[in-house]
C-alpha cells in the first residue's frame, strides 16, 4: 500500500461468543507514527514515510483470550504516486538572466521526490508533501517547460506531465513597465511580459512595424462631419488605444510633445503625415528624426520654414524654425553638463548655447523649401501655392541663400551650397553638439516616466545617446532601452517607496483607464474622436497645443516648491474637479462611443458577488484593481479604506463601480509611479 493510504482489516473469531479484538502494528497496540496507526475497527493508515524495513506486520489479539494472537499479515509500504496540481516560475533573485525559481504544488511528494524538467532531473528541494522547489536554467526565448515528478522505490512511480509557462518577471515588474512604455497596461499584456521578460518585450516591440494613420480623403468621410480635425483625432486615438506597437506609439507621443506642431495653425492633414513620421522614426536615429521633422510640411507650416525665401528686397530669412529647433527641440538655451545640469562659467553664471547671429545663419541655411509636387519633385516656381501635406517639402534652389554661414562650435557652411547641402550640414552641426544628448534624453525620461530624474540617471542615458556601444550616436532604440531599464526607474519594481514618477497627463489618464477596463468601441462607424471631448476640458487633446511650448513646459515647477513637475502645468482646481467628473462618466458608461463592463455580471462584478465573507470578496475585488491600476503596490491603508467602504454596498455592480472610481480618482493612481 502507498504512504498515507488506508486499508480495512477484519478478524474472524471461532469457538468464542466474544468476538472483540484489539489491533497491533509491529506488536504495538494501535500502532505509531513510524509504522502507521490502526483504529479499534481495524482501519489501518500507512505512515507518512516508508519504515526502515519497508514493511509492517498487522495482527489481531482476542479480548476474551489476550494470549490468542493472530498470525501477522505483512504489508509492503510504498512511496505514494506523485500528483502535479500547478507550478510557476519566476526570475531567481541575483541570478543569471536564464536562471529561474520553480515552485511546484501537488500531493504525494516525499523527501526523495525528483523533479524532471524538460526531460532532465534537477536538484529538488522537498518543502512538504504538497510542495517542491528548484532553481532551473531555461534557454532564452523559451516560452514554457515540461515538468513531471518521480518518486523512487519502493513503489517507484511518476506523475503526469505539466506544461509550465516561463514567468521571467513578476506581475509588478510587468505592470510598471507597461505603464511606462504604453498607453496603459492590460492584463493580457502583463501576463505576456511576465513570460517573455523585459528584454524580450522590448525586442518584440522594436521589431513590430509602425502603425500608421491613413491619409484623410477629399472630401473627408461623412462620419467626420466634414471636419478633417475630427478625422485626424479619431485615427490618432484609435492607434493609441488599439495598436500592437504600443511602445512605438508611446515614444512617438513623447516626441510630439517635444517637436510640437498644432492644428490651431496647421491643417490636420499635415498632422497625419507628421504623426506617421514620428512613428516611423521613433526607433531609428535622432539625426533622422531631425531631418524628417525639418522637411515635414506640418512643421514647415507651423514654424514658417515652409516658403522661407533668401534675404533680399529688405526681407530676411524666417528665424522661427531655426530658433525653436535649437531652443526647444535639440540643445536648449544654456550649455549643459553631460548629466543635464547647467554648465557654469568661472563666475557661476550659465552660458548661452548660441547667439542671435547664429540663429540668422541657420535661418539662411533653411531657405528655399516649399510644398513638393504631387510626385514629390521640386515645383517650377517658389513658393508652390498647391499644398502637399503627404510628402516632404522640396527645394527650389533659386530661393535658397548660397552665402557662407557660421554655425555652432565654430563650424561654417561654405558658400555656393545647395539647399539640400546646407540643410544637411546645419542639422549635422546641431546633432554633433554635446548638449543634444542630455537635453533630449531628459525630456524623453520626463515624458515617459519621471518628471524629475536624477542627474546621474540623465547622464547614463545621455552616454548611450552619445555611443550605443557600437560607436553610433543618436540610436533611439538604445536610448529608449536605457531609459526603461535604468536601475533608478526599475528600483520601484521592488520598493514602492522609491521617489519618482509623474502626474498622468489627461490623454494618458483616459487611455490608461480605458485599456485597463477592456473598453469596447460602440460607434457604428468605429469613430474614436469622442475621446477628445473628455480630455480637451482637462487641457489636452492630440496635436492641439496652444503654443510651440507644448501643453506644459518641461521645466514647470509646482508653485511654492523647487520640484520640476511638467504635467502639473495644466493641473489646477478646475481640471482636478473635471478629472473626477471624467472618472464618474467612465464608471457609469457615459463616454460617447465607448463602453466598459462594470456591471454585476462582469468579471470584476462576479468576483465582487462571490459567496462567503463579504470583506474577503471585496478584498479580492480591490486586489484585482490594485494589480491592473497600481502594479499590485496599493498602500495597505488605501486598500483597507476601499474594502471597508464597498463592503457596505450590497449591489455587486455598484460595488464594482465605486471601487473603480475610488481607485482611479486617488492620488496614488493619478501619479504614475
Amino acid at each position: 500500500m502507498r504512504l498515507g493510504s488506508t486499508v480495512q482489516f477484519t478478524a474472524s473469531i471461532t469457538n468464542s461468543s466474544n468476538t472483540a479484538v484489539t489491533w497491533q502494528v509491529n506488536g504495538i497496540a494501535g500502532g505509531s507514527g513510524t509504522v502507521g496507526v490502526i483504529s479499534a475497527t481495524g482501519l489501518y493508515t500507512a505512515p507518512d514515510a516508508v519504515p526502515s524495513a519497508g514493511t509492517v506486520s498487522i495482527s489481531a489479539v482476542t479480548v476474551a483470550t489476550p494470549a490468542a494472537t493472530s498470525a501477522p499479515i505483512t504489508e509492503s509500504i510504498l512511496n505514494p504516486v506523485p500528483v502535479l496540481a500547478s507550478a510557476g516560475t519566476s526570475q531567481a533573485a541575483g541570478s543569471a538572466p536564464t536562471s529561474y525559481s520553480l515552485d511546484v504544488i501537488g500531493s504525494g511528494f516525499v523527501p526523495s521526490s525528483q523533479l524532471i524538467v524538460a526531460g532532465s532531473p534537477v536538484t529538488t528541494v522537498f518543502v512538504s508533501a504538497t510542495q517542491l522547489t528548484a532553481v532551473i536554467v531555461v534557454a532564452p526565448n523559451t516560452p514554457s517547460v515540461t515538468l513531471m515528478v518521480t518518486n523512487p522505490d519502493p513503489g517507484a512511480s511518476g506523475s503526469s506531465t505539466l506544461q509550465v509557462p516561463v514567468t521571467r518577471v513578476s506581475l509588478t515588474v510587468a505592470a510598471r513597465l507597461l505603464d511606462q512604455a504604453t498607453f496603459g497596461p492590460t492584463l493580457t499584456d502583463m501576463q505576456h511580459v511576465q513570460q517573455v521578460g523585459v528584454d524580450g518585450y522590448l525586442a518584440e516591440q522594436f521589431a513590430l512595424p509602425p502603425t500608421l494613420l491613413p491619409a484623410i480623403t477629399t472630401p473627408p468621410p461623412a462620419v467626420c462631419a466634414s471636419s478633417t480635425l475630427q478625422c485626424e483625432q479619431s485615427e490618432w486615438w484609435q492607434a493609441a488605444l488599439t495598436a500592437d506597437d504600443q511602445l512605438r506609439q508611446r515614444v512617438a507621443f513623447a516626441l510630439s510633445e517635444m517637436f510640437v506642431i498644432s492644428t490651431h495653425s496647421v491643417n490636420p492633414r499635415a498632422v497625419i503625415s507628421f504623426q506617421n513620421t514620428l512613428a516611423r522614426d521613433a526607433f531609428g536615429n535622432f539625426a533622422t528624426i531631425m531631418n524628417d521633422v525639418s522637411l515635414s510640411p506640418g512643421m514647415g507650416a507651423y514654424l514658417d520654414m515652409l516658403n522661407s525665401n533668401k534675404p533680399g528686397n529688405g526681407q530676411i530669412a524666417n528665424e522661427n524654425y531655426p530658433r525653436e529647433l535649437m531652443q526647444l527641440f535639440t540643445v536648449g538655451l544654456t550649455l549643459l553638463n553631460p548629466d543635464g545640469t547647467p554648465m557654469l562659467d568661472s563666475s557661476g553664471n550659465t552660458q548661452p548655447v548660441y547667439t542671435e547671429a547664429q540663429v540668422e545663419a541657420f535661418a539662411r541655411a533653411y531657405t528655399g523649401w516649399t510644398y513638393a509636387t504631387a510626385g514629390g519633385a521640386s515645383p517650377a516656381k517658389f513658393p508652390n501655392s498647391t499644398a502637399n501635406y503627404d510628402l516632404p517639402m522640396a527645394a527650389v534652389e533659386s530661393a535658397h541663400d548660397t552665402s557662407a554661414k557660421t554655425l555652432l562650435l565654430g563650424f561654417t557652411l561654405p558658400a555656393g551650397q545647395t539647399a539640400e547641402q546646407d540643410l544637411a550640414g546645419a542639422l549635422a552641426n546641431i546633432f554633433s553638439h554635446p548638449n543634444v544628448g542630455p537635453f533630449v534624453c531628459k525630456q524623453l525620461i520626463q515624458h515617459l516616466l519621471d518628471s524629475n530624474p536624477s542627474p546621474a540617471y540623465v547622464a547614463r542615458v545621455a552616454a548611450v545617446f552619445a555611443d550605443n556601444g557600437q560607436g553610433v550616436r543618436g540610436d533611439m532604440q538604445a536610448v529608449v532601452t536605457a531609459i526603461l531599464t535604468d536601475p533608478e526607474v526599475r528600483a520601484g519594481d521592488t520598493d514602492p517607496t522609491v521617489e519618482g514618477g509623474h502626474l498622468r497627463e489627461p490623454i494618458l489618464y483616459l487611455t490608461g483607464v480605458m485599456r485597463a477596463l477592456g473598453f469596447v468601441n460602440t460607434d457604428p462607424s468605429g469613430y474614436y474622436y469622442y475621446a477628445s471631448n473628455y480630455t480637451t476640458p482637462l487641457g489636452e487633446a492630440p496635436y492641439t497645443s496652444a503654443s510651440v511650448f507644448n501643453y506644459f513646459p518641461p521645466d514647470y515647477v509646482i508653485p511654492g516648491t523647487a520640484t520640476p513637475a511638467p504635467e502639473f502645468g495644466i493641473e489646477n482646481t478646475a481640471t482636478a474637479m473635471l478629472r473626477l467628473s471624467l472618472a464618474n462618466n467612465i464608471v457609469f458608461n457615459s463616454i460617447s462611443g465607448f463602453t466598459v463592463n462594470l456591471s454585476g455580471t462582469s468579471a470584476l462584478g462576479m468576483l465582487a458577488s462571490q459567496t462567503g465573507n463579504a470583506l474577503i470578496d471585496c478584498g479580492s475585488l480591490v486586489d484585482s484593481l490594485g494589480i491592473i491600476f497600481m502594479h499590485g503596490q496599493m498602500p495597505a491603508p488605501m486598500r483597507a479604506a476601499i474594502v471597508n467602504h464597498i463592503a457596505t454596498l450590497r449591489d455587486p455592480g455598484q460595488r464594482v463601480r465605486v471601487a473603480v472610481y475610488l481607485v482611479i480618482t486617488s492620488s496614488e493612481y493619478k501619479i504614475e509611479h
